[in-house]
C-alpha cells in the first residue's frame, strides 16, 4: 500500500515578470517561523560574539594595565558569552538547515506534480535528462541559495554592528579602515555579470550529459546490440569536454575576481596597523583599544570574503531557477473544462466523428475519421504502419486533442467530461508495456492498490500470467527489474493487460496488445478474453487473424480514413487492401505465408 503524502506547502509566483528571487519567496514563506528563528538565533550567536573584543579590551586596560578588576571577572563574563553562542549556534544551524530541507521537499514535489500535470506533447518535445537535472542539481542550487544567502546576510548585518564598535573605539581609524570597501563592491558587481552566462552554461551543459547517460542506461540493450559502445562513450566525452570547458571558465573567472574582492579589505587591515601604531605611539590610543579594533576589522573580512561565494551561489541558483521556470511555465494542454462534468456509470458508447488529428505542428495523421462503437461492441481496427490505429487509441482517452470533429462517450465529448473519470472510464494496454521496478503484485495492483490478492490472481488467469508468474522465485511478490526487463515481451504484455483488467473499464483498448504473445500462448487467453469482452466496449488494434477473430466487427483504415467496414469474412471478399494488409502483418508476425490469408479466413469466418 502506497503511503499518501501531503502536497508542497507553497507553490512559486506565476507572475514571470517578476524576478526568479521574487517569485520563489512563497517557498521561503511557508516556513517563515522556522526559518524567522533560525536567523534570529545566528543573529543572536553574532551579536555576543561582538561583544568579546570589547571585553578583552576591557580585561586589558582594567585587570592586565590597572589592575582595578579581577581578571576572573571577565573570565566568568566570557564563559558566559561562549556558552549563550554555542546553545544558539546550535540552534541557528539546526532550524536552517531543517528549513533548507524543506524548501528542497517542496520543490521537488512541486516539480513532480507540475510533471505529471502536464500533457503528452510536453513530452514529445522533452528530453528525459534534462527534466531529470532540472529535478535534480538545479533544484539543490535554488534551495541552497534560498536558505543561505540570507545567512550571510545577517552576518554582513553584523558587520554594520562591528562597524559602530570601531567608530566608538576610533572615528578616523574607522574611516581610513573602510576605504577600500568601495573596490570591494565594484569588483563583486563586475564578478556577477560575468558568472552569470557561464552559471547558466554549465547548468545546460550538465543536462546534455545527464541526457547521455539517462539515453545509454535505458536503451542498453539497443547499443550492445549494435557494438556501439565505443561510439556512444565518444558522444559523452564530447559533453563531458563541453562540461569541463564550463567548469575552466568557471574557475578562471572566480581566480580572477574571488581573490580581490576576499583581498581588498586587508588593505584596510594595513591601515589600521599603520596608523593605530601611531597613535599607541603617541598614547592617543591603548593596546587594548588596537586588539579589539583589529579583531572587529576581521569580523568584517568574514561577510566580504562570504561575498564572493554568495555572489557565486546566486549566480548559479538564478540561472538554476530560470531553467526551473521553463518547466513550471508550461501550461498543460489537455484540462478539464471550467464546465466539465464526471463521466459515470458509462455504458460505453463510442463516437468519432470527423476527426481530424496531427501531431504539433505535422500534417494531419487521421483526416475526417468517423467510427462509432456502440456499447458492449468489440471492433477491431486494422490498417498499415504508420496509417493511425495507435493515434485512435491515443485520442479516445484524451491524451491530445482533436483540430477539428470530435470524439464522445456516451453523447458526451471527451473534452467536455473530467479527465480523472474519463480515464476510469476507458482502459488502455499499449504495444510497448511498462512495468514499474516493483513486485509483480503491486504492477497489476497499479490501478487498485488496495486489491485483494484474490482479485489479481484473477484478472491475472484471464491475461494468462497466472502460471509463470507462480514459476517466479517470489511468485506475485518477485521484484521486476527497471522497466520489468527481466521479463520477456509477452510476460511484460500479459501483465500489462492483467493491470488494465483489474481496473474493470467500461471501455477497453488493447493497442496490438498480444504482438509479443506467442500464437499458442495467445490463443490461451482468448478464451479468458471473450468471456472479459461482454458487455463491454472494446476496440482491438492488431495485425493477427487471431486477435482480429475476436471481434464482432473489422474496421479497415488506410491514409486516416476508415475505407472499409463489416465483418472479417465480409473485407476479406470485398475489399483486396485488407487482404494485402493481414498478409503483411502476419508475414511481419511469422505466422502466416501471404497466400494462406484466404485459408485462415475461412477458419476465422
Amino acid at each position: 500500500m502506497s503511503k499518501t503524502y501531503p502536497p508542497p506547502t507553497a507553490a512559486i509566483d506565476p507572475d514571470p515578470r517578476k524576478s526568479w528571487l521574487r517569485r520563489a519567496l512563497p517557498l521561503l514563506g511557508a516556513h517563515k517561523w522556522m526559518f524567522g528563528t533560525a536567523l534570529a538565533s545566528s543573529a543572536l550567536s553574532l551579536l555576543v560574539s561582538v561583544q568579546v573584543p570589547t571585553l578583552i579590551q576591557d580585561a586589558l586596560d582594567n585587570s592586565i594595565v590597572a589592575h582595578t578588576v579581577p581578571l576572573s571577572t571577565y573570565m566568568w563574563w566570557l564563559v558566559g558569552l561562549t556558552a549563550v553562542m554555542l546553545i544558539a549556534g546550535f540552534f541557528a544551524r539546526q532550524l536552517l538547515f531543517r528549513t533548507a530541507y524543506k524548501i528542497e521537499y517542496d520543490l521537488r514535489n512541486l516539480m513532480y506534480e507540475h510533471l505529471t500535470g502536464l500533457s503528452f506533447p510536453f513530452y514529445d518535445r522533452s528530453q528525459t535528462g534534462q527534466l531529470i537535472s532540472r529535478a535534480n542539481s538545479d533544484i539543490r542550487s535554488v534551495q541552497m541559495y534560498l536558505a543561505f544567502a540570507p545567512f550571510m546576510l545577517v552576518q554582513c548585518g553584523i558587520a554594520v554592528v562591528a562597524f559602530g564598535y570601531m567608530l566608538a573605539i576610533s572615528m578616523p581609524l574607522a574611516i581610513l579602515a573602510m576605504l577600500p570597501m568601495p573596490l570591494v563592491f565594484v569588483t563583486s558587481r563586475q564578478m556577477q555579470r560575468s558568472m552569470f552566462p557561464v552559471s547558466w552554461l554549465i547548468q545546460a551543459r550538465l543536462a546534455d550529459v545527464a541526457t547521455v547517460v539517462d539515453e545509454n542506461v535505458n536503451g542498453v540493450r539497443v547499443v550492445k546490440s549494435f557494438a556501439a559502445e565505443r561510439r556512444q562513450l565518444s558522444l559523452l566525452q564530447r559533453a563531458a569536454i563541453k562540461v569541463r570547458w564550463a567548469y575552466v571558465k568557471d574557475a578562471d573567472l572566480r581566480a580572477r575576481w574571488t581573490p580581490a574582492t576576499q583581498n581588498l579589505p586587508r588593505v584596510g587591515m594595513a591601515i589600521v596597523l599603520l596608523y593605530g601604531g601611531f597613535l599607541a605611539i603617541q598614547g592617543n590610543l591603548g593596546v587594548g583599544a588596537i586588539l579589539a579594533f583589529n579583531s572587529y576589522l576581521l569580523m568584517l573580512q568574514i561577510p566580504f570574503t562570504m561575498l564572493g561565494m554568495l555572489i557565486m551561489m546566486g549566480q548559479r541558483a538564478s540561472a538554476s531557477a530560470k531553467r526551473l521556470y521553463e518547466v513550471l511555465d508550461e501550461k498543460p494542454e489537455i484540462v478539464d473544462a471550467t464546465d466539465a462534468v464526471p463521466l459515470t456509470e458509462a455504458r460505453g458508447d463510442v463516437v468519432f466523428d470527423g476527426v481530424r488529428f496531427g501531431y504539433g505542428d505535422g500534417p494531419d495523421v487521421l483526416d475526417g475519421f468517423s467510427l462509432r462503437l456502440d456499447s458492449g461492441e468489440t471492433v477491431a481496427l486494422v490498417g498499415r504502419t504508420g496509417s493511425g490505429k495507435s493515434t485512435v487509441a491515443r485520442l479516445l482517452p484524451r491524451f491530445y486533442d482533436v483540430r477539428e470533429g470530435s470524439v464522445s462517450v456516451d453523447g458526451h465529448d471527451v473534452r467536455g467530461v473530467t479527465l480523472h473519470s474519463l480515464r476510469d472510464t476507458v482502459g488502455i494496454v499499449l504495444d510497448e508495456p511498462f512495468l514499474f521496478s516493483a513486485s509483480v503484485r503491486d504492477n497489476i495492483a497499479y490501478g487498485r492498490p488496495d486489491a485483494e490478492i484474490a482479485e489479481i490472481e484473477l484478472v491475472a488467469k484471464l491475461a494468462g500470467a497466472h502460471e509463470f508468474i507462480t514459476e517466479l522465485a517470489q511468485g506475485y511478490d518477485t521484484v521486476v527489474g527497471e522497466r520489468g526487463y527481466t521479463l520477456s515481451g509477452g510476460q511484460r504484455q500479459r501483465i500489462a493487460i492483467a493491470r488494465t483488467l483489474l481496473v474493470n473499464p467500461p471501455v477497453l483498448i488493447l493497442d496490438d496488445a498480444t504482438s509479443a504473445i506467442d500464437v499458442q500462448v495467445e490463443q490461451e487467453i482468448h478464451a479468458g478474453l471473450r468471456t472479459l469482452f461482454a458487455g463491454r466496449t472494446t476496440l482491438i488494434i492488431a495485425h493477427r487473424l487471431s486477435t482480429i477473430s475476436l471481434a464482432d466487427r473489422v474496421v479497415l483504415l488506410d491514409e486516416g480514413r476508415i475505407v472499409a467496414d463489416g465483418t472479417h469474412a465480409e473485407l476479406l471478399e470485398s475489399t483486396p487492401l485488407y487482404a494485402e494488409v493481414l498478409a503483411q502483418g502476419n508475414v511481419h508476425e511469422g505466422n502466416v505465408h501471404e497466400g494462406d490469408v484466404h485459408e485462415l479466413g475461412g477458419v476465422a469466418r
